[in-house]
């Protein structure tokens, strides 16, 4: 049978919903630029074709979810309900890295942020919120 676009069997369109098996929210909570690393686990059975794309582009390099979305040329919702789906299998991870990396090898050892940083910090939360409450310091 033949389609105006040409025939269906030649087509290789598929639509989202049928991505993502009818799903229309992802099961992680992630942010567009949630970078993801190939991990040990493997996709499920049956799911799709895309899953495989994914993993192979984060075996070259950790990818974010943006750019995953953008090679794949899917809609970046349905890129995070396989990207859910690949999280629960263990073959794709959201790897850890150190909360304040060090920027010089020279510098002090202790890479937490300085006194006069926070204080600034704090005297400008105060201006922007004047009227938010102060909780008691914890311990």
């Amino acid at each position: 049978m033949s389609t105006p676009g040409g025939t269906a069997e030649d087509s290789t369109f598929v639509r989202t919903y049928t991505l993502t098996r009818g799903r229309t929210r992802p099961r992680h909570l992630l942010d567009l630029d949630t970078v993801l690393d190939a991990g040990p686990g493997r996709p499920g059975p049956g799911q799709a074709g895309e899953c495989e794309e994914i993993l192979s582009l984060c075996r070259e390099h950790r990818r974010s979810v943006t750019e995953l979305a953008g090679c794949l040329g899917r809609p970046v919702t349905a890129v995070k309900i396989l990207i859910s789906d690949l999280l629960d299998a263990n073959a794709l991870v959201v790897p850890i890295t150190a909360p304040y990396a060090e920027s010089d090898a020279g510098s002090e050892t202790d890479a937490r942020p300085s006194p006069q940083l926070l204080a600034a910090l704090s005297a400008g939360l105060k201006r922007k919120w004047p009227n938010a409450v102060a909780y008691p310091q914890a311990g």
